[in-house]
């Protein structure tokens, strides 16, 4: 009985760590495909036309004015002034100050699968649309297949869960409890491929609307957020997993046979009859 307890430890161990492994690819891959953080950067954007007495601001500023200056940097930093205090007249002559790279502002964005968010100048809070609308005509069928994996991942990973805690609380046959690991080794599989194929593909298609998407959209400078790293932490984790299932099942597979062998060769040297 000794001999036979720490297979069996073992076993429970390998289990609850499949488990884990699975249990903790889903959380990932649940937050990463509802957040808009896969890829972040900034916008380069001309600045809006100063609101308010911007010939104030400006005289305020030539004088040199503690006053005019902290108003300038409030409301001159992120707009353009003007020496115009009539900026909707049109036989006014009106001088910008700023030139070159001077009159642009970066804004920073973020982007997901859903929603692709900047902030606003001036302003807090953002300002949120469908990176759906985003994609370029040819490229959104590549978007819709990438979604529906990215569901059927975490769709497969759920099931998983299910039956890798069923397999746990389940003890009354041991060749249902191997069924059970084995189709959940098969789950967790066809889920790891399918999340792998769904990341590939919104990054194929996040390139591309980078590239040919609308001009009021695309990044001055972008990268890869943290949805995006969890995402493929997800999809490692899930691999993890279905490489302890396979293990367990395979060992489970193998003692099976070693026992087999032993109790045919002891029938053999039990039954064994005399020559004459």
């Amino acid at each position: 009985r000794m001999p036979g307890s720490v297979p069996e430890a073992d076993k429970r161990h390998r289990a609850s760590a499949a488990f884990s492994l699975s249990f903790l690819s889903l959380v990932f891959s649940i937050t990463a495909f509802s957040s808009s953080y896969w890829c972040e950067g900034t916008r380069k954007v001309a600045k809006p036309f100063c609101k308010g007495d911007s010939e104030g601001d400006s005289r305020g500023d030539s004088r040199g004015d503690s006053r005019g200056d902290s108003r300038g940097d409030s409301r001159g930093d992120l707009c353009i002034r003007f020496n115009s205090a009539d900026g909707n007249s049109s036989q006014a002559v009106q001088y910008i100050w700023e030139t070159g790279d001077d009159k642009f502002v970066e804004k920073r964005f973020h982007a997901g699968i859903w929603f692709s968010c900047e902030e606003m100048i001036n302003e807090e809070g953002e300002t949120c649309r469908s990176f759906i609308s985003l994609t370029p005509a040819s490229d959104r069928g590549v978007l819709w297949l990438s979604i529906v994996a990215e569901l059927l991942y975490v769709v497969l990973l759920l099931i998983g869960n299910i039956l890798m805690s069923v397999e746990m609380c389940y003890y009354s046959s041991v060749i249902d409890g191997l069924k059970i690991n084995a189709f959940s080794a098969v789950l967790t599989v066809l889920a790891g491929l399918l999340g792998m194929v769904a990341h590939m593909m919104y990054t194929t298609v996040f390139q591309m609307t980078v590239n040919l998407g609308p001009e009021d959209w695309r990044p001055h400078t972008w990268d890869y957020g943290w949805s995006y790293g969890l995402a493929w932490t997800s999809f490692a984790c899930c691999m993890a997993s279905a490489v302890t299932t396979i293990n367990k099942y395979t060992k489970t597979i193998l003692e099976f046979k070693h026992k087999r062998k032993k109790l045919e060769r002891s029938f053999r040297i039990q039954y064994r009859f005399p020559e004459p």
